[in-house]
């Protein structure tokens, strides 16, 4: 029986993964390197409740009950007393490993750990731990609030039980789940990504201005976003690095990422994290950048 989870990385997919998590009744451990980031994601956690609370999607006995549940802390021995651990930080193969390396001496041998990672093998993260068997990937979309989905993805030598233990945490997350072979990008970026790369394409050789190709994806393919739009939501760096992996798995040309969204990400317009990407997001409306 899962009750305790931890989950590594407090950015804006951590924090989301844990407000879901205390809201569905489990006690829920955060880490974080750093002090600040865990500072401001559990003001964020507090302040996102508030508005349910605010909507009445959330009563505020709730609230209260959800957020003596969330326990923060940097390092990793906090997390002795979870059942699964959750890892949520930047997308690097490299970056997972060391963190998954320098976990497992701190876990109880029957904890089962899982990776929100979008795009990077299961496989080959599995392997970096003691435990392959008891390790899968546990795709939140973001923001995690909000959307209902998460990818399950099983690495070679997933067992049935750690599948099922974790199909179980998402219906009581209140979550619906769709499972995705270990191949690069999964379903939703296997799709999501190459889209987005060619609206950046579409910009880049002047198709259309950012406006226009966001209008005409929202209004002629009944998207709820544009796909400039959404890529700041995900981060440029992020999409870059997805595309990244998807090239490096498949090998073929169409998933080289747009040179124009390499040299955002070189300039440091990574979104709406970095206040500016294909927007710019310091006023009190968006407004483009190119």
């Amino acid at each position: 029986m899962i009750e305790n989870i931890g989950v590594i990385g407090a950015g804006q997919m951590g924090s989301g993964i844990a407000q879901v998590c205390v809201l569905a009744g489990y006690n829920v451990f955060l880490s974080d390197v750093s002090p600040e980031a865990l500072q401001k994601s559990l003001l964020h956690i507090d302040r996102d409740i508030e508005r349910q609370v605010a909507r009445n999607k959330v009563l505020a006995k709730e609230k209260e009950e959800a957020l003596s549940r969330l326990h923060s802390f940097s390092g990793y021995e906090g997390f002795k007393k979870c059942q699964l651990v959750i890892e949520a930080v930047t997308e690097n193969e490299n970056i997972k490993e060391s963190i998954f390396k320098e976990l497992i001496p701190f876990l109880d041998s029957k904890c089962l750990l899982a990776s929100n990672t979008s795009s990077i093998s299961i496989t080959a993260l599995g392997r970096a731990t003691d435990r392959p068997d008891k390790f899968m990937g546990m795709h939140f979309m973001n923001p995690v609030p909000v959307m209902q989905l998460v990818e399950l993805i099983r690495g070679i030598a997933t067992s049935n039980t750690t599948f099922n233990f974790i199909q179980e945490v998402v219906k009581r997350l209140g979550k619906q789940s769709a499972v995705s072979e270990d191949y690069p990008g999964f379903i939703v970026n296997r799709v999501l990504m190459p889209m987005i790369n060619e609206a950046v394409y579409a910009l880049f050789e002047s198709v259309g201005t950012i406006e226009s190709i966001d209008k005409a994806m929202r209004l002629g393919a009944n998207h709820p976003m544009g796909p400039l739009e959404l890529a700041d939501l995900i981060g440029l760096d992020t999409c870059v690095s997805i595309m990244d992996v998807l090239y490096e798995g498949r090998g073929e040309s169409k998933y080289k990422p747009c040179p124009l969204m390499v040299k955002y990400v070189e300039a440091g317009w990574l979104g709406r994290k970095a206040g500016r990407g294909f927007y710019d997001y310091k006023g009190e409306q968006p407004v483009s950048t190119r």
